[in-house]
């Protein structure tokens, strides 16, 4: 499993979007159980922590202990720093194992022999993510050109998973409907920008080069953005499943 935002956890945690409770309590109709709940790869704990109120204990874990630092506070939760792959967890012991906007990061071969080593059969195994933002007309073609233009080359190859919305993601359970849904917000100049700061891409860009990209479209999307507050859109992307009788 890669970790590719550890060096931006503080802003991960404050600017990346947060799903809408309609998904949450999506994923919840479809789970029989409701004692032990894991967010794998957590990174800012957020779906961890709208979990807490559904099960009597919530896990989170990462391989990061920057973005464990700056996880969602709560007495609520067992945070571990360890990877997806190999977990500590009992045989059987989750009714729910959520992977949220992480799973595109997964050794796929190794990782999914252990989830069905923790999940119950019965549980549910819940993938939730994000899809490319979706801003006013003039926004939009700055960060299009932003995100395929200057950066490009500098994607790594997992996002693959996220441009086909998780459809080409290795999925080797028994898969339930996915309804579809929405992350609607309104977002300042400065949270966008903040959000675009988070692209691991950004990150590879500024290591390989000494320049930060998002200074290359900065001043033409604060002048398009203009003062307030405007539209900000993302598909939520979602695959659940329950394990086969055997894998």
């Amino acid at each position: 499993m890669k970790d590719n935002f550890s060096a931006q956890a503080e802003a991960y945690s404050r600017f990346r979007p947060n799903y809408p409770k309609e998904v949450i309590d999506y994923i919840l109709s479809l789970t029989p159980g409701r004692e032990n709940a894991l967010d794998l790869a957590t990174g800012n704990g957020q779906v961890a922590k709208q979990l807490v109120p559904h099960f009597n204990k919530v896990y989170a874990t990462d391989i990061s202990s920057r973005q464990l630092e700056f996880a969602a506070s709560s007495d609520q939760i067992e945070y571990r720093k360890e990877s997806a792959e190999q977990t500590s967890f009992g045989e059987a012991m989750f009714d729910l194992a959520c992977a949220a906007q992480s799973a595109h990061w997964f050794n796929h071969e190794k990782f999914y022999p252990e989830l069905y080593r923790i999940l119950r059969p019965d549980g549910v195994f819940a993938v939730l993510g994000y899809g490319m933002i979706q801003t006013p007309p003039r926004t939009q073609k700055i960060i299009d050109h932003l995100y395929t233009d200057i950066l490009g080359p500098y994607w790594d190859e997992e996002r693959k998973y996220l441009d086909t919305h998780y459809k080409t993601l290795p999925f080797p359970l028994a898969e339930l409907p996915a309804a579809s849904f929405e992350i609607v917000d309104r977002w300042t100049a400065d949270a966008l920008i903040g959000y675009l700061e988070t692209w691991s891409a950004r990150g590879h860009y500024l290591r390989k080069t000494g320049i930060d990209p998002i200074d290359l479209v900065r001043h033409e999307l604060e002048l398009v953005w203009e003062l307030g507050t405007h539209e900000v859109r993302f598909p939520v992307l979602l695959r659940l499943g329950r394990p086969f009788s055997k894998m």
